[in-house]
């Protein structure tokens, strides 16, 4: 074999490797342009925290159950409540420093009413005592319980300086807290989501 058919050879080789490294740090760099390009599309965490929407699942919350999402870097607690918590909401009316939702910063005009929801089964409230923001407990079990009334229906407690809420976060009277808890804005995509933090169809 002649020299120059070996040196050929050898040229071809390199220029092979060569191709092959270029092509492949190209294709990595192609990586890292996409990939920061196409997560731009969802919101980043900081963005979540200076106010992005954020969606929550509801399709596996059953009755008488609460979730907790956060938005704004705050606890919101989805609960679904039952027949029977709802049936209850009205006997607390009385005792409550706000039962119409009047105080209009509290809610949005669509839970400006006595389940303070666009869905009756479904409370959307930001878990922050309107105290000193603490976050409150959830006391659903209806009857006497420590810190608690005799007459308790089910509700929340703020372990921190006493302040009880209804299932419909409406605060009870002689308590430290001055309003009731505050609602997000909110809207449902579909029967199984929903959207914190936005609320154009609503």
């Amino acid at each position: 074999m002649s020299e120059s058919v070996v040196k050929n050879g050898l040229v071809d080789a390199e220029k092979r490797t060569w191709l092959i490294a270029s092509s492949a740090v190209g294709a990595l760099g192609t990586a890292a342009l996409v990939v920061p390009f196409v997560s731009s599309f969802s919101p980043s965490e900081r963005a979540k925290a200076a106010g992005a929407a954020v969606e929550a699942d509801i399709s596996g919350l059953k009755p008488g159950e609460k979730m907790t999402v956060a938005w704004r870097g705050k606890p919101v607690w989805i609960v679904r409540r039952t027949p029977e918590m709802l049936a209850e909401l009205s006997k607390n009316d009385p005792e409550l420093v706000d039962p119409q939702s009047k105080v209009s910063s509290q809610q949005p005009e669509y839970a400006q009413n006595e389940t303070r929801s666009i869905k009756p089964e479904y409370l959307v409230a930001i878990g922050i005592c309107t105290h000193l923001g603490c976050s409150p407990s959830d006391k659903f079990t209806a009857g006497p319980q420590p810190s608690l009334p005799d007459d308790w229906r089910g509700g929340f407690l703020c372990p921190c300086h006493g302040s009880t809420f209804d299932l419909s976060a409406r605060v009870f009277k002689n308590k430290p807290a001055p309003t009731n808890l505050e609602i997000p804005p909110h809207m449902y995509l579909s029967d199984t989501k929903l959207l914190i933090g936005e609320d154009k169809k609503a």
